[in-house]
């Protein structure tokens, strides 16, 4: 089972490496890694659970963030309509997306970071992904919102690039241009 005490933190250099694709069919090893991995933040989100493995919420975790330099995510969550999400993926990639963008108004967290980021992150406000899931079965998600941008933030740990890196260090919280907020 995974705890706070497997995921690395800021500064660990797995976090800034681009992670490897996974050959596939995937192994028995990297099945069971990426299904502990949504199983992770299944338990988070069990307020039970959550509190008996002193375990931080989390709605997505990527492969890096347990310092394993793989392709691998999950994802766990409801969007603000309801719309429940729960994947665990091999190799994803974003096909294509939109020109406009979106962002949370109260920014973004990460497992991996321990402190407050304040300022908006902009992201596409809707993506294409392909990957493959854990079956083995070749997917592909057309997200927008919430869902597009947990999963941009997933990807991004895939190629070494944290979420603070797109906000604007001058004006943390000016609006980004041709964007529009996804939580409002």
């Amino acid at each position: 089972m995974i705890t706070m005490n497997d995921i690395v933190l800021e500064g660990h250099p797995t976090l800034r490496e681009v992670a490897k694709e996974v050959p596939l069919p995937a192994s028995e090893e990297d099945k069971q890694t990426l299904t502990e991995m949504l199983q992770y933040l299944k338990n988070s989100q069990d307020d039970e659970m959550a509190a008996q493995y002193d375990l931080r919420p989390g709605v997505g975790l990527a492969a890096p963030q347990l310092g394993i330099k793989k392709r691998m995510l999950a994802v766990h969550f409801e969007d603000f309509n309801g719309k429940s999400y729960s994947h665990g993926l091999f190799n994803p990639r974003i096909v294509s997306h939109s020109v406009e963008l979106g962002y949370l108004s109260s920014g973004e967290g990460c497992l991996s970071v321990e402190r407050e980021v304040p300022g908006y992150v902009p992201r596409y406000a809707r993506i294409t992904v392909k990957a493959t899931d854990l079956n083995g079965e070749e997917v592909k998600l057309r997200l927008k919102g919430f869902a597009a941008i947990v999963f941009q933030h997933e990807i991004d740990h895939l190629n070494g690039v944290m979420f603070y890196d797109h906000i604007n260090h001058d004006n943390p919280f000016s609006e980004p241009e041709n964007a529009k907020p996804v939580d409002r």
